[in-house]
């Protein structure tokens, strides 16, 4: 993770690039535990949605020190990639066994909420795009999970 950086993508408009900039120091701040910086990313009330079994919140438990929390548990990013204001993470646990996607919302440099998928797949496709729209209906991925085996573990898609 120490050298992890995002990759910025052809077409990406400033804003993007800040928010996976914002994204990326959260990570690095878990990894090396500054909280300082991890306070000054998150908004006070972070806004949290859940997929998956209970015993995987670990981003839950690592950010508020809840029981059963397990430091040994490592996010290893990667790839991560912004679509306006939202920021996906997709990764794995140091150890390989667990794939994790996050999907994250910045707002003004200031990350307002957090979607998290274990072991789930996750396609996210554009819905406000007039080329969609005019396609009746048919909505086209713009991003899929790459580490879920897609035909053993639950499919979700998340509409931007």
């Amino acid at each position: 993770m120490a050298n992890f950086q995002p990759c910025l993508q052809e077409g990406e408009d400033a804003e993007e690039a800040r928010n996976k900039t914002t994204v990326t120091a959260l990570y690095k701040a878990l990894t090396s535990n500054d909280v300082d910086v991890v306070h000054l990313l998150l908004a006070p009330y972070l806004e949290w949605w859940f997929h998956g079994p209970p015993t995987h919140q670990h981003l839950n438990r690592l950010l508020t020190g809840a029981p059963p929390y397990d430091p040994s548990f490592k996010f290893v990013p990667l790839s991560i990639v912004a679509f306006g204001s939202m920021v996906l993470v997709e990764g794995f646990d140091d150890c390989r066994s667990v794939s994790w996607v996050h999907a994250w919302t910045v707002t003004d440099g200031i990350i307002t909420q957090v979607r998290e998928y274990y072991n789930t797949s996750v396609t996210v496709t554009r819905l406000s795009s007039p080329e969609i729209r005019s396609q009746s209906g048919n909505c086209q991925s713009v991003w899929q999970s790459k580490l879920a085996d897609n035909e053993s573990v639950p499919g979700l898609v998340l509409a931007l």
